[in-house]
């Protein structure tokens, strides 16, 4: 029950913490490895506490969304006064171990923490500037991973990340507005949307995918990747992928069959695993050194 209250599943989006150890090829290193996996742990912590928060904002809303309304809370499985506790807990317990990481971690845990309270509390209710904020997320989770381990942020990444989240921002939103039933206006007003936008989120959503695998196809060429790569050329295999991922996601949602966001709709995907697994060969055909 708890798990559930605490989104475990959406831990997975805190694994971006290790990319920019990954894209510095510095992943052998032992003690940077063991600081991108305390960074991991606490923003996971972090997310957990700000997810409670989330739900306690929206607790009403809730119960009378289709998928939503079986949240512990919203079912009643947990009380307010018990998410609360939890939250604070989480929230300081994290601050405590960012401290003690470094003063530049623990600034931007800080900044992950602000800005996402006053998203649930209020920010995820602007048009727009919600899709925003969600995809500055993802990209600042991006930055904190690059603090804690202190390498350099390619900014390449960090451009490819902020269009191809937004386009899973945007995503979302969709998703979320098509599960509403015909005559549910005013909830969906609650979020900045009504059902009539529908087409324009799902032309900004692909927009923003495509124009990060274009961002992405650019940093290809970049002689910093020739330079670390025996096979550079064999990395062009991963637009593909992502193009067909991408793709996939936006149909699917269409269709009503994805009812969530897309990473955490991936994690029960087979089909997304393949997608990963195929990326994943083709990062060591191309022999990095």
């Amino acid at each position: 029950m708890w798990l559930r209250a605490l989104r475990s599943r959406q831990w997975v989006k805190n694994v971006l913490i290790f990319l920019p150890l990954v894209f510095a090829h510095q992943w052998e290193n032992p003690a940077l490895a063991t600081r991108a996996l305390l960074a991991f742990a606490i923003f996971c912590a972090g997310a957990s506490g700000i997810y409670l928060v989330n739900d306690l904002m929206d607790e009403a809303a809730d119960r009378e969304h289709p998928v939503k309304r079986l949240r512990p809370l919203a079912a009643g499985l947990v009380t307010r006064g018990q998410c609360w506790v939890a939250s604070v807990v989480l929230l300081v317990c994290g601050a405590a171990a960012a401290w003690g990481l470094s003063r530049d971690f623990l600034f931007a845990y800080l900044i992950y923490v602000i800005t996402a309270c006053a998203y649930s509390m209020w920010l995820k209710r602007v048009m727009l500037l919600d899709a925003i904020m969600l995809a500055g997320f993802y990209t600042l989770r991006l930055f904190a991973g690059a603090v804690a381990t202190d390498v350099v942020l390619s900014n390449w990444l960090l451009l490819f990340s902020l269009f191809f989240f937004l386009g899973l921002a945007f995503q979302k939103r969709f998703a979320e507005l098509r599960s509403w039933g015909a005559g549910d206006e005013e909830p969906l007003r609650r979020r900045g949307y009504v059902r009539a936008d529908l087409d324009q989120l799902r032309s900004l959503g692909t927009g923003s995918s495509y124009l990060a695998v274009l961002i992405l196809a650019l940093y290809l060429k970049d002689p910093y990747v020739a330079g670390h790569y025996q096979q550079p050329a064999m990395l062009w295999w991963i637009l593909p992928c992502l193009l067909y991922w991408l793709s996939r996601i936006w149909l699917l949602a269409g269709r009503g069959e994805v009812s969530e966001d897309a990473i955490a709709f991936a994690v029960k995907d087979r089909v997304s695993y393949i997608v990963a697994a195929l990326v994943a060969i083709i990062a060591i055909l191309a022999k990095p050194v």
